[in-house]
């Protein structure tokens, strides 16, 4: 049973009658239309998902997220962060950095990175991207480094090899001129993120990176912080910081991969969404030609008493309905879609990656949601113009000629 009697009349014109071939034509189409664009864009949307959080897992999982130090470079190492540090790092205790550009020279290649030094721990990100090695042999004096891949291979060194570590910052003035502070250290291991980071992060002890750096003792460059969404550092740098104290995170080193990364997506959205509001007002066209087809029957249902409104109704509801399912269709196929990419790329052979990759895929139900949402909106939208049409159709010239 239908609530009224414009849901019952407009589920009959949706469905259409055995005669009404080509406008039942134009009206799937306009459904399928819908369908196959909110299906591309929740494919689409899932796979830039996935690989935002690939990225996000991988680079911001190993370099410092965020460093609280004092503003004039030299933090002095205590048994414990102050409490205001603790407070902020929600994923693990804050923990102390050292950190400085250095120039990476092998006994073929020369390069510049990042140090980081750090106290080896068995929970450290850094752990899991580990190929070669173990965290816990970077002990103080040792001088020994974790490298990754992508460097190891651009200075033809593995495990066991020798680089020269050389600071600039902390460089000598001596009879022959300025030269940087420089130490031999030993390859112990070699990490794999995947990402641009392999080529520039270099692990050390954080009491090696401070003697090569030439700081005082029990001076370290700052506390290290950890969060369960490395995006939180927005809002966290907002906050002030106490008199002395200064703030920075990954933003100033990675900041405009993530922006790109984040405009990128938007910007398939758009394309995606044009396409999907293109389908929609497909409705439109379909709409006009069954109000010209029904002119007729509108009239014979206004002599008997219908007004205005439910004959608007009538068409709206045939206009929404089609667009309500082609949404839901469309986005329950773009999550089976989703899901199944990587089995279909390989069922047909397609391989995007190296080495068995996977395209990274990321489902977020409120994201497809508002998709499905934004499209039955514009469908509702598509149907106002049709059936306003249909509702000033006047009974005396629909009939005239009848």
């Amino acid at each position: 049973m239908f609530p009224s009697i414009s849901a019952f009349i407009g589920w009959r014109y949706l469905r259409g009658r055995s005669g009404d071939r080509f406008s039942r034509f134009v009206s799937y189409i306009s459904t399928a239309g819908i369908t196959i664009g909110v299906m591309s864009l929740v494919t689409v949307l899932s796979v830039m998902n996935g690989f935002e959080a690939q990225l996000k897992s991988r680079i911001l999982g190993v370099l410092p997220q965020a460093v609280i130090s004092q503003s004039n470079g030299e933090t002095p190492l205590q048994s414990s962060p102050p409490p205001f540090i603790s407070k902020l790092s929600d994923a693990y205790p804050p923990q102390p950095i050292v950190r400085g550009e250095a120039i990476i020279q092998s006994p073929s290649e020369l390069t510049v990175g990042m140090m980081v030094g750090v106290e080896p721990k068995d929970n450290d990100p850094i752990d899991k991207y580990i190929m070669v090695g173990r965290i816990n042999t970077l002990t103080p004096g040792s001088y020994r480094v974790f490298i990754g891949q992508t460097l190891a291979r651009n200075l033809n060194v593995s495990v066991g090899d020798k680089l020269r570590l050389m600071v600039t910052s902390a460089s000598q003035f001596t009879p022959f001129g300025i030269i940087p502070r420089q130490r031999m250290f030993t390859v112990a291991g070699i990490y794999n993120t995947g990402s641009d980071v392999d080529g520039q992060l270099i692990l050390t002890n954080i009491q090696d990176a401070a003697r090569l750096m030439r700081m005082k003792p029990d001076t370290i460059s700052g506390w290290r912080l950890f969060f369960n969404d490395p995006f939180i550092v927005s809002e966290l740098a907002k906050q002030p910081m106490p008199k002395g104290w200064s703030w920075s995170d990954w933003r100033a080193q990675r900041g405009q991969l993530f922006q790109a990364v984040g405009m990128e997506k938007s910007m398939m959205g758009l394309m995606l969404g044009l396409i999907v509001a293109v389908a929609a007002f497909n409705i439109v066209s379909a709409l006009i030609m069954v109000v010209m087809e029904k002119q007729s029957e509108v009239a014979i249902l206004k002599t008997q008493g219908m007004t205005n409104r439910q004959v608007l109704g009538i068409f709206m509801i045939q206009g929404a309905s089609s667009g309500t399912i082609g949404s839901l269709v469309g986005g329950g196929l773009g999550v089976l879609l989703a899901l199944n990419l990587n089995q279909i790329l390989q069922s047909m052979g397609v391989s995007l990656f190296a080495l068995g990759g996977q395209l990274p895929v990321v489902i977020n139900p409120l994201q497809i949601f508002a998709v499905i949402v934004l499209a039955v909106v514009l469908s509702f939208l598509a149907t106002l113009f049709p059936a306003y049409r249909a509702s000033s159709v006047k009974p005396a010239e629909a009939l005239r000629y009848e």
